[in-house]
């Protein structure tokens, strides 16, 4: 009986502790979900996170400084924001996150306009209406790539709208053009064939504005403090990446299957149609998950532009940390 009793003891013991051995990491997104979103919840719904011990729970966000202000003050351990919103931020109040992966080695930031407006070119854009969200960074890169292409703030009547309202204030009318990031094309692209319509997208990548963009960021003391867990949770979000581009349909059901209201059909059709931002010839040049110096350099020249501050501000490289990365 008491070799039963002790059995049945070390039984529960066991259970007990394999219940309590998965370590929890809260994953900080910077904006709603959507296909761009997807690598989170694949390493969720595949078990790609729960295979290496870790109970992933995901904070909603509202921008890229409201995702490193809540990963700084140690509400969220690791989430993915823009690269640039950090650089300006160590720069100017050296806040305690890092970026440990790169996601988008290119820059997703795009204008969007209706077929039949005749803007086939950012440089049509004089004179235009043309709408944005008040918590985009692109708004911080908007007169870089005007510059670019001939023209200045000036040119162009900018007005600040929800980013929900977009869509549909393009599609009716509202405004000439739209600022949004390419994630959204599937989106809108659905959204303006419901109308019968067609839309344009011109992506700043191709109009002068080449930079690193999202990427994976951590706080110092998540890292500091819980050093494995963080090179266990690095290697399972690659992992997800990998799975996310190879099987995207896959990652839309999965995104769909967490967050209902997602559509996986247009989840799937964002994931497939951004590829190119975190498969292209800078990873082909430096291989996926690495910050090459010298582009990190060029993205710092940007940000500090875009920010009017001195390029000696920051040292570029004191914003990321590969030493987490997976062998």
């Amino acid at each position: 009986m008491k070799s039963v009793l002790r059995l049945s003891l070390l039984a529960s013991l066991v259970s007990a502790s394999s219940a309590f051995a998965a370590d929890k990491v809260t994953f900080q997104l910077d904006w709603l979900p959507g296909g761009d979103k997807a690598p989170v919840y694949v390493g969720i719904q595949e078990g790609f996170f729960e295979a290496l011990d870790l109970d992933v729970s995901i904070a909603s966000g509202r921008g890229s400084t409201d995702a490193l202000t809540k990963m700084a003050t140690g509400q969220s351990d690791i989430g993915s924001s823009d690269i640039g919103a950090l650089m300006a931020a160590k720069a100017q109040d050296d806040v305690p996150v890092v970026a440990v992966l790169p996601y988008f080695t290119q820059a997703p930031h795009a204008f969007f306009a209706l077929k039949s407006s005749g803007i086939d070119s950012i440089e049509k854009l004089d004179g235009k209406k043309v709408a944005t969200s008040p918590f985009t960074s692109s708004n911080a890169f908007l007169p870089l790539v005007l510059k670019e292409n001939g023209l200045s703030d000036s040119d162009i009547k900018l007005v600040k709208s929800d980013p929900g309202a977009l869509g549909p204030m393009m599609i009716t009318g509202n405004t000439d053009a739209i600022i949004a990031w390419v994630t959204n094309t599937a989106l809108f692209t659905s959204q303006a064939a419901e109308a019968g319509k067609e839309i344009v997208e011109l992506p700043w990548s191709s109009a002068g504005l080449s930079l690193y963009s999202s990427s994976l960021l951590a706080s110092e003391r998540f890292l500091e403090e819980r050093p494995d867990v963080a090179k266990r949770f690095i290697k399972a979000y690659k992992k997800s990446i990998e799975f996310t581009y190879s099987y995207p349909d896959k990652a839309g059901e999965a995104l769909h299957n967490i967050v209902p209201e997602v559509d996986a059909g247009i989840a799937a059709a964002q994931i497939k149609s951004i590829t190119n931002l975190v498969y292209n010839d800078v990873t082909e040049k430096d291989g996926f998950g690495q910050f090459e110096q010298t582009r990190l350099m060029q993205t710092w020249d940007y940000v500090a532009e875009a920010n009017a501050l001195s390029t000696d501000a920051l040292d570029p490289k004191d914003a990321v940390n590969l030493n987490y990365l997976p062998d």
